[in-house]
């Protein structure tokens, strides 16, 4: 059954008020009728809102949809447009990975399902899970991964007819919070797991194959500041905030590229001096180049933006802090016209948005408050 939305009291208590963002930077969405929404954590649920036709500029109000004990929650998008929250539920001892639905724009969420936890014998164990992470192949395969208690990689992922295949374990020993999974435009998966010193990489041959380890990746990146982004066809360029306080990385292999002072010749300094949180990545058209936009929370607080052309990082990036401090990370994405749309929640817990003006360059407009 469809979970419908809470309308929103004068006067509202906290359990409805934004506390963050969700734990990844791709929390603003464009959905197949081409509207814009975005979403946030509460204390008690996740808060959404629609831009009320595509383009904006008006959105919906404010809705809340239940969701307690969740203490993680982040969110992939299906080619179909689907919407898919994975959430770690925890009720004292007993920690499941829980799963829900949007299946369009501005729908209710169906009813959260749980996908139990990989730690079913030895149960001392099961409270100990990490963050979840999800990806959407291009035939609507749910792949959710889990850091389990003993710091391997474990993949619970959606089979045909919507029945769940079990936990598989990737048997490894090293990874940290913060795993990054994206699917290629081929439908194939890549993931990141971060370690101490390194980030480890699992790809796919092809859509729906097994996962096999690659060569570790040598940037250790910040807790949760992992993303990729496909930056040529069935390629991705991983970016994350160097543990070592270098600013943002970026990796991608099977090209040249400007290693710095790093001595690895696939990762490419970006500079900028990041927070905590996720580094947001999309590609835009900007006066007629294909360039990639990133975008983080600063150490100030307040979201930072930069563009350069895409997989040509020696051209230079260039950080402009704009707006006010905000909670968790910003979010990026295209707009029904092709516009650049920055989001942040602000720290009074409404949605700030700065779409792109209509001029050349990377110009925001001034931010507003939904």
């Amino acid at each position: 059954m469809p979970q419908t939305s809470a309308p929103r009291p004068e006067g509202e208590s906290s359990r409805h008020a934004a506390t963050g963002t969700l734990a990844t930077a791709r929390w603003l969405l464009r959905g197949r009728d081409g509207r814009l929404t975005a979403y946030a954590r509460a204390r008690e649920g996740l808060l959404r809102w629609t831009e009320t036709r595509p383009g904006g500029p008006e959105w919906t109000d404010q809705e809340f949809f239940e969701a307690p004990d969740l203490t993680h929650l982040t969110l992939a998008q299906g080619v179909d447009g689907y919407v898919h929250f994975i959430g770690l539920r925890t009720r004292g001892s007993e920690v499941d990975v829980v799963h829900s639905i949007q299946y369009q724009s501005g729908r209710p969420l169906m009813d959260w399902r749980s996908l139990g936890n990989p730690h079913t014998k030895m149960v001392e164990r099961a409270p100990h899970l990490g963050a979840p992470t999800a990806a959407v192949d291009a035939a609507g395969t749910v792949h959710v991964f889990v850091r389990d208690a003993v710091n391997s990689v474990r993949l619970r992922r959606e089979g045909k007819g919507g029945k769940w295949e079990g936990w598989k374990d990737f048997k490894v020993r090293e990874v940290l919070d913060g795993i990054t999974a994206i699917a290629t435009s081929t439908g194939r998966v890549e993931v990141f797991g971060p370690a101490e010193n390194k980030t480890l990489h699992w790809t796919q041959e092809k859509q729906g194959a097994e996962f096999q380890r690659t060569g570790d990746i040598p940037l250790p990146p910040s807790p949760g500041s992992g993303t990729a982004l496909e930056t040529a066809p069935d390629r991705l360029t991983y970016y994350a905030t160097d543990a070592r306080g270098r600013g943002v990385l970026a990796h991608r292999s099977g090209d040249d590229g400007d290693d710095g002072d790093d001595g690895d010749e696939d990762t490419r300094p970006l500079g900028g001096a990041p927070g905590t949180g996720h580094t947001a990545a999309i590609r835009a058209t900007i006066e007629g180049h294909d360039c990639t936009v990133l975008a983080h929370r600063g150490q100030d607080g307040r979201p930072v933006i930069a563009a350069y052309p895409t997989e040509d990082e020696k051209a230079g990036v260039w950080w402009a802090a704009t707006g006010e401090p905000c909670l968790g990370s910003p979010a990026l994405a295209l707009d029904a016209q092709g516009r650049v749309v920055m989001a942040a929640i602000g720290l009074d817990g409404t949605l700030r948005l700065a779409r792109q003006k209509a001029e050349s360059g990377l110009a925001l407009e001034a931010w507003t408050r939904v």
